[in-house]
């Protein structure tokens, strides 16, 4: 989390956190920003309830969402829209639409955060990876549906953002970022 920390705006007053877990980037944001409030999504109703736990009495709706649906307007905008190992579970299809979508929820000057798993350039790479991790191929996650680095940036700046880049990487895990045009 130390790599999404560094880049988190000093601006932010609303955020969104897509694919939340238990909340640890949403909390993330709350410390180092007092006064933010937020949104945190996620499909799975144990994580909501991890998430339901660590928010209670905090300025963060926890809503059932999952990422393969639309994201809904009723949400309103925000100042940043983060995801912690999330989309990566998502068709590649999606992860293109998901980023037009957070661009649209993102207010003018927005940023838009992405610590994501994201495919190897070869196999060699990817088993070197999990052998790092102490995982096999055979360990591999099936649920897992891995786009190499460049594709997921061209997605965000089809999607219209700028200053896209990205921020941090350590084999297939990056920090993938872009902002809203003011």
């Amino acid at each position: 989390m130390a790599a999404l920390a560094e880049f988190v705006p000093g601006s932010v007053k609303r955020a969104l956190d897509l694919g939340t877990g238990d909340g640890i980037a949403m909390a993330l944001v709350l410390d180092l920003r007092p006064g933010a409030t937020g949104v945190a999504a996620d499909f799975s109703e144990e994580m909501l309830g991890r998430a339901r736990s660590r928010f209670a009495g905090a300025p963060v709706e926890v809503v059932r969402h999952d990422l393969d649906e639309p994201l809904p307007e009723a949400w309103g905008e925000f100042d940043l829209v983060l995801s912690s190992f999330a989309i990566h579970h998502v068709p590649h299809e999606r992860k293109a639409a998901l980023a037009g979508e957070v661009f649209e929820r993102l207010l003018p000057g927005g940023t838009f955060l992405n610590l994501e798993h994201v495919a190897s350039p070869s196999e060699r790479l990817h088993d070197e990876f999990l052998a790092s991790m102490g995982r096999t191929p055979v360990d591999d996650d099936p649920s897992n549906i891995l786009a190499p680095v460049e594709a997921q940036l061209e997605w965000l700046r089809s999607a219209g953002f700028t200053d896209v880049d990205c921020h941090w990487k350590w084999r297939e895990l990056a920090l993938l970022a872009g902002r809203s045009p003011i």
